[in-house]
């Protein structure tokens, strides 16, 4: 029995409860479909997240078999709270940690929190199709190399876009240093469960792996897992910040939707992945055809994601999105420069791909024709996100000494400037276009040219740069 169906048959009790939530799982109370029934706290007999030993463990445990990890957790938090447990965990407060530039805000937030001092590893940038690319395991030992001290390494694979870094090489790097390598796969929460897609990370040797089970799988938004391996990773230490960082209260919903979830793969997973790959596949396929759109790949990525370029069409990616969304009724997930990118996953059906496919192959030959009216209206975006190579930057600070500049220093203060203006200056604030997520500026670092007239030129394009507390300025340090 899961713990939905031991959710499901309590619901049908005369069980009365004087407990919380407050709604005493009265359907009718509200007149909605949400599930109350099944909503309820830590009782008699559905264990403690916090403390499992009973359901919940032998659910994570039978995540753990699945993901061919040694230990697993379930986050309610989504991967955030596992992706700052996990940095927090293996490091000590002001250790150097080794991290992708591309990571998402969270490995950010993290350094912040523990006051460490990051050592950036950039990945491959790939100039035709404008998309970042891999972590080289030798970048890795290089700096490995050259910055002693190092604690923990971080990378993201697959990214956003999916592109998927050889992991087992940069394993093997970091072990032979006896440093833990931590790996933000919350994209990749369907690696493993069929040829057509790359073996996830336990496999290939990382300490610690972060999914997001609702980004490409069967379960709901805010649910992901953190898995543990080796001896290198403290996973005491780890587990302990789970336990301050995760709500108190988490949700027997979100808990029992991973709990389905990872039933479906084990009972079901053959099958209907069987069923998805034969669908993509042949939507792949049949989307090499295009004439003037391209499917961009790169050299080892996540066949799930549909990287749609727009490269030298004449339009933008944005402008594109709208099309789809505005005309065709197909929400993407997000609008880029030069492309757009469609997500899949084993719920998709048959109608959706081929609505997309029959979408794009029309917007195809009206491009072919010169025919290229596609002015989005007025006021209307879709998410957005730059395509850029990420800005080479000169930390000067970590984000930790930037606050206690800040708060303790008499003589340190804030002034405002424009973009245009900053070059030079020490920024106190982040900025990134979300989604990814992924920081063009960080506290700390000294504003390169490169990287002021690239924001300058985004929101002159209308895209959202996040962070800062002003639109088209960025906060920095008076006397930096």
């Amino acid at each position: 029995m899961n713990l939905y169906e031991m959710l499901r048959n309590y619901s049908n009790t005369d069980y009365y409860g004087f407990h919380m939530p407050g709604h005493k799982r009265n359907e009718n109370l509200t007149n909605c479909d949400l599930p109350y029934s099944i909503d309820i706290t830590e009782i008699e007999g559905f264990d403690d997240l916090h403390h499992a030993d009973g359901i919940l463990k032998e659910a994570e445990n039978k995540a753990a078999i699945l993901y061919h990890a040694q230990e697993t957790s379930f986050l309610v938090n989504g991967s955030t709270v596992g992706i700052l447990s996990a940095v927090m965990g293996c490091t000590l407060r002001g250790d150097k940690i080794l991290i992708s530039r591309n990571c998402h805000k969270s490995v950010y937030h993290a350094i912040y929190m523990n006051g460490l001092k990051p050592v950036y590893v950039y990945p491959r940038f790939y100039e035709e199709e404008e998309l970042n690319g891999p972590v080289e395991a030798s970048d890795v030992e290089e700096l490995l190399c050259q910055n002693p001290g190092i604690r923990a390494v971080v990378i993201t694979s697959p990214t956003y876009d999916g592109v998927v870094s050889d992991v087992k090489a940069i394993a093997d790097v970091t072990h032979r240093k006896n440093i833990p390598l931590i790996v933000d796969e919350a994209h990749g929460a369907h690696f493993g469960f069929h040829s057509y897609f790359p073996q996830n990370s336990n496999v290939y040797g990382a300490d610690i792996v972060i999914h997001s089970l609702h980004k490409t799988l069967p379960s709901l938004t805010q649910t992901a897992l953190i898995h543990m391996n080796g001896s290198l990773a403290d996973r005491k230490k780890i587990k302990g910040y789970l336990h301050m960082l995760q709500t108190s209260s988490p949700s027997y919903v979100l808990m029992a939707g991973m709990d389905v979830c990872m039933d479906l793969i084990s009972k079901r997973g053959s099958e209907i992945f069987e069923t998805y790959t034969v669908m993509l596949e042949k939507m792949r396929n049949s989307l090499k055809e295009l004439k003037i759109l391209r499917l961009a790949e790169t050299e080892s990525y996540d066949k799930s994601k549909l990287v749609i370029s727009v490269k030298g069409t004449g339009i933008s990616g944005r402008q594109f999105y709208e099309k789809l969304l505005n005309q065709y009724h197909l929400q993407l997930e997000m609008a880029a420069g030069s492309y757009v990118l469609a997500m899949t996953s084993v719920g998709d059906t048959q109608e959706g791909m081929s609505r997309l496919t029959s979408a794009l192959k029309e917007m195809d030959f009206l491009l072919d024709k010169k025919m290229t009216e596609f002015e989005p209206k007025a006021g209307e975006q879709g998410k957005s996100k730059v395509n850029f190579s990420l800005p080479k930057l000169r930390k000067i600070y970590t984000s930790a000494e930037v606050d206690d500049l800040l708060n303790h220093s008499s003589g340190s203060k804030v002034i405002s400037l424009q973009w245009q203006n900053a070059e030079g200056w020490i920024s106190t604030e982040y900025a990134y276009v979300y989604p990814p997520g992924t920081p063009l500026v960080v506290p700390g670092e000294e504003i390169s040219r490169e990287a002021a007239e690239l924001i300058c030129k985004y929101e002159a394009l209308g895209f959202s740069v996040e962070g800062p507390e002003r639109k088209g300025r960025i906060e920095v340090l008076a006397n930096g």
